[in-house]
C-alpha cells in the first residue's frame, strides 16, 4: 500500500471535516471512530486516515472504522501524539504499508487497519461488550442521582422568543440516518410547518434540504456561520457553572443568544425546552437511541438523555414511524376514491392515526 497526499490535521474529526476538498489524507486524534465522524470523512472523500489513536479501542463494537474500511479507506492506527504534533497542515507525506514519511524522512509508523483488520477487532470489541455495559449502567446511575433536578423543574429553562405552544417540533441532530430520515419526513414538513430546531450541526442538515431552522441549540462547535445567521432564534448550551465558550462566537458574528446552562447534551434542552413551552409533538432525528449510540457519545452515564426521555416520552417521536404509516396508506386512499365500500375503513384508520399522533 502507497500513498501519497496532502494532509489536513485535527483534532476534531467534524471540524477538519468541513475542510475537506478530496483527494486529501485526513490526520486525526479521535479514540473510537463513531458513525457520523466516518461519514463525514468518506464524504469529503480522502484518501487515508492517519489515527494518533486507537480507531477501536475494544470497549464497544463502534461502527466508524467500518464504514471507513467499507468504502476502500484504509486507516493507519495508533501513530501516537508525538507523531500527531510533528505533522503540519498542508505537508505533502508518503505512506508505504503503514511508515509515514515526509521528504523521505521516516516519522513513524501505525497498524494498518482494513476490512479484515477491523472485522477481528470488532469480534474482539463485541465480547467486551457486557463488561461496559455494566460501567455504563453504573455510571448512569450515578450521574442520574446527581442530575435529577434536570427534569424536576430545578433547572430553570430560559425565556424564549420561539412560541411551541400547542405546535410540532422537528429536532434534527446531526446523528445516525439524518439525511435519510430527512428525505423520508418531507411531506411532513411541507404539510405539518412544525417549529423546526437544529442541534449544532443539525441546522446544517436543514439548510441542505432547503430549511431554514427556526432556533439552533448547541455548544456552537460544529454548526456553521451561514446557518447561524439565518437562524430566527439561537441557544447556546453552558456549562451548569454558566461558562458558555460557544457565545462568543455568536456574538462575534454580531448575533444575539439566549444562555442555558445545563447538564446533558444539547439535544436534551432541545427537547425540554419544546416540552416545557408546550409543544403538542415533538419529531427527533439522529438523535440518540440505541446501546452504541450512547456508548459511542463518549459522555460517561448520558444520565440526563435518560432522564429527558422519561419526561417528555409521551410526546417524543424518534425518526417517522407514523410518516411511514401515512406514505404506505396513499395508495389506499387513491383505491378509496373510487370504492365507497373501503371509504368506512379509511375512516377507521384515520382515526387510529390521529390516536397514535396524540399518545
Amino acid at each position: 500500500m502507497k500513498v501519497q497526499a496532502p494532509i489536513k490535521v485535527d483534532r476534531k474529526t467534524k471540524r477538519l471535516a468541513k475542510r475537506l476538498t478530496g483527494g486529501e489524507i485526513a490526520v486525526i486524534n479521535h479514540v473510537d471512530i463513531d458513525e457520523v465522524a466516518a461519514n463525514s470523512l468518506v464524504e469529503g472523500k480522502i484518501k487515508l486516515v492517519i489515527n494518533a489513536a486507537e480507531s477501536i479501542s475494544g470497549r464497544y463494537p463502534n461502527k466508524g472504522p467500518g464504514i471507513l474500511t467499507e468504502n476502500n479507506i484504509l486507516i493507519i492506527d495508533n501513530v501516537g501524539e508525538e507523531l500527531f504534533h510533528n505533522l503540519t497542515e498542508g505537508q505533502i507525506i508518503e505512506v508505504i504499508d503503514g511508515n509515514i514519511y515526509r521528504d523521505g524522512e521516516l516519522l513513524g509508523n501505525g497498524e494498518v487497519l482494513g476490512k479484515q483488520e477491523v472485522s477481528e477487532k470488532l469480534k474482539k470489541a463485541y465480547e467486551n461488550l457486557s463488561v461496559e455495559l455494566d460501567r455504563f449502567i453504573d455510571n448512569t446511575i450515578d450521574y442520574a442521582k446527581k442530575e435529577k433536578g434536570f427534569i424536576l423543574g430545578e433547572v430553570e429553562i430560559p425565556h424564549v422568543k420561539t412560541n411551541y405552544a400547542n405546535k410540532h417540533v422537528l429536532i434534527v441532530v446531526r446523528g445516525q440516518d439524518y439525511k435519510q430520515d430527512l428525505s423520508t419526513i418531507i411531506s411532513y414538513i411541507e404539510e405539518m410547518k412544525p417549529i423546526l430546531v437544529g442541534v449544532d450541526g443539525g441546522a446544517d442538515a436543514l439548510l441542505e434540504f432547503g430549511y431554514t431552522p427556526d432556533v439552533i441549540v448547541g455548544d456552537m462547535d460544529s454548526v456553521s456561520d451561514e446557518a447561524l445567521k439565518k437562524a430566527k432564534e439561537i441557544i447556546v448550551h453552558a456549562y451548569t457553572d454558566g461558562r458558555a465558550p460557544g457565545l462568543k462566537r455568536v456574538n462575534d458574528l454580531g448575533l444575539d443568544a439566549i444562555v442555558f446552562p445545563a447538564p446533558g447534551t444539547s439535544e436534551d434542552i432541545a427537547m425540554l425546552i419544546a416540552y416545557e413551552y408546550k409543544a403538542e409533538l415533538i419529531v427527533a432525528l439522529g438523535t440518540h437511541s440505541n446501546m452504541i449510540d450512547f456508548l459511542e457519545k463518549g459522555r460517561k452515564g448520558m444520565a440526563s438523555t435518560f432522564l429527558v426521555r422519561l419526561k417528555i416520552g409521551a410526546k417524543l417521536k424518534m425518526k417517522y414511524i407514523w410518516a411511514l404509516i401515512a406514505t404506505a396508506l396513499f395508495p389506499i386512499l387513491i383505491i378509496a376514491s373510487f370504492t365507497p365500500s373501503v371509504k368506512q375503513f379509511i375512516h377507521l384508520m384515520q382515526l387510529k392515526i390521529k390516536f397514535l399522533l396524540q399518545m
